[in-house]
């Protein structure tokens, strides 16, 4: 994929998976549009969830997303929580997210903390620091990846697309997210504020 395709995906991806209000349902026309552009393993995926998001009663698609995403720890859409979950060590790891985003002169939007996924993919459409972020944090991807299959959820399918526009997952990676699989991420309730990425 050249680069502008791959900026293409991952604002497909991103719009994909945010919440299906009205707005967002609204691009769904230009995004699939665009989507006949792209390589088939990234496209058609991307295909599959905007034609659910097209044919599916959006009360049925808003009620559906926020109780998948909103209330099931194991479908959440921030990465970072996967490898830190509520430590000190995830307050870190924000720390860094936001830092990509002013290397690239971008700001978070919406009040969502800097790790959240379709975030991330909008920072990866504009600059390689999103990129860099979804490779270093191929761990929970997987992880989400899994978890959205065994729902058999339609929105396993943006994820699918994502991972076919990053390198192979490596060993260590795959040994990781089989380790959290069964162990869960980290616990150690501590408040995000004084790394200043609080909500």
């Amino acid at each position: 994929m050249n680069a502008t395709q791959r900026a293409v995906a991952a604002r497909a991806a991103s719009l994909l998976l945010r919440y299906p209000d009205a707005d967002v349902l609204a691009t769904l026309p230009t995004l699939r549009a665009a989507l006949d552009d792209l390589p088939e393993p990234v496209a058609g995926p991307l295909r599959t969830l905007a034609a659910h998001r097209a044919d599916t009663d959006p009360g049925r698609l808003t009620a559906g997303y926020v109780e998948l995403f909103d209330f099931r720890r194991r479908y959440c859409l921030h990465l970072t929580y996967y490898t830190a979950g509520d430590t000190r060590r995830r307050g870190e790891a924000l720390v860094l997210f936001a830092a990509a985003y002013k290397a690239a002169g971008l700001t978070v939007v919406d009040g969502e903390l800097p790790d959240y996924l379709p975030a991330v993919l909008d920072l990866a459409a504009l600059h390689d620091g999103g990129w860099r972020l979804l490779r270093e944090n191929r761990v929970g991807l997987d992880l989400l990846a899994e978890a959205l299959t065994a729902q058999k959820s339609e929105y396993r399918h943006a994820i699918e697309a994502v991972r076919a526009m990053l390198p192979p997952a490596q060993p260590g990676d795959i040994t990781a997210a089989a380790r959290l699989a069964r162990t869960g991420p980290p616990a150690e309730l501590v408040g995000l504020e004084p790394y200043g990425v609080a909500r």
